[in-house]
């Protein structure tokens, strides 16, 4: 982006030096001169200011060279953007990876006019707008001056050339296509991941490269495991009475049910851990995050009497145990 500014002076107070550089900037206006590492120029011999510019940095390679847009963008390729696609996996589709064929909708080049964006069998020409320049100037007013600005021409987009628009493509060189793609999902995946499918997305203008495809996943939760990062949560029951004795219970796992070893004396809310159970690393198969198993123990808010009985038994026993310990 160029911008041109006109300075003008504001106000009574100005400090000599910028005065002085005023009043030299007036002499060479008046002189329609200036004097570069090339030579004097004639300022009167440039009514364009792309011409101009390029006069003064054509030393420098040129308006293109220093990025300033200018001839020498006319016609440019135009990469296309990138394309993007939302894929909903179930919980084990992305714990273990899956493979998956999805349906694109992405601009393609136009057959018909080979991507040009002409009508085939027509001549263009010179855009009005920007006088075959490819870009026009827009001025606006601010209290630093008069600030002229570069923009691309809306009219023929950059070409500087009008053409007859192709049927087919409306004058894009584009056209909206289906596509079916084969897409390999990674084990380990989650929900915010993003994979990238270089190339596949929409075609760009006179030659530009295509853009990436980036699909997005969203992951359905499952009812029973949860995940954080690569450990699978889960939270089981057992008796008071399998928390004293301990027990062996069939919990669910991604790899299927298994066997958990409840040992005896097990606390409320204690956190066994069922080793290399969890969820892959991404890009590391070889490496599982483990299932973290949390106990909780349920205690009858009621007993028969027979239980009662029998718990009160314990009691006394236990207290008797303690005594005895004291002693």
């Amino acid at each position: 982006m160029i911008i041109y500014y006109s300075a003008e002076i504001l106000g009574q107070r100005r400090s000599s030096r910028k005065l002085a550089m005023h009043m030299r900037s007036c002499r060479m206006m008046r002189s329609d001169l200036y004097t570069t590492n090339m030579g004097r120029l004639d300022l009167k011999d440039f009514s364009n200011p792309f011409d101009l510019f390029e006069s003064l940095f054509e030393g420098m390679g040129g308006m293109g060279g220093m990025g300033m847009g200018g001839r020498s963008s006319r016609n440019r390729a135009v990469d296309g953007q990138d394309e993007y696609y939302s894929l909903v996996l179930n919980f084990k589709d992305a714990v273990f990876g899956v493979e998956k064929e999805i349906e694109i909708t992405r601009l393609e080049s136009c057959g018909t006019c080979n991507g040009s964006g002409a009508k085939p069998g027509t001549t263009p020409s010179k855009c009005t707008t920007c006088g075959g320049q490819g870009q026009v100037i827009s001025s606006a007013r601010t209290p630093l001056g008069v600030f002229q600005q570069v923009m691309t021409c809306s009219s023929c987009g950059g070409t500087g050339e009008i053409s007859t628009p192709c049927n087919t493509c409306s004058g894009d060189g584009r056209v909206r296509r289906t596509k079916r793609i084969s897409l390999k999902v990674p084990a380990g995946v989650d929900s915010g991941s993003r994979l990238r499918v270089r190339s596949e997305g929409n075609a760009g203008r006179r030659g530009g490269s295509a853009g990436d495809l980036f699909v997005v996943i969203e992951v359905i939760p499952d009812p029973v495991l949860k995940r954080d990062d690569t450990n699978v949560l889960y939270t089981c029951k057992v008796s008071y009475i399998d928390a004293i004795l301990g027990t062996t219970i069939n919990v669910p796992t991604v790899d299927g049910m298994v066997d958990l070893k409840i040992p005896a004396g097990t606390q409320p809310n204690t956190t066994l851990v069922m080793a290399k159970k969890g969820v892959p690393v991404l890009n590391k198969t070889n490496m599982r995050g483990d299932q973290l198993v949390r106990v909780q123990v349920e205690i009858p808010k009621r007993l028969s009497s027979e239980e009662k009985k029998l718990i009160e038994e314990l009691a006394d026993l236990s207290k008797g145990k303690t005594a005895s310990s004291r002693r």
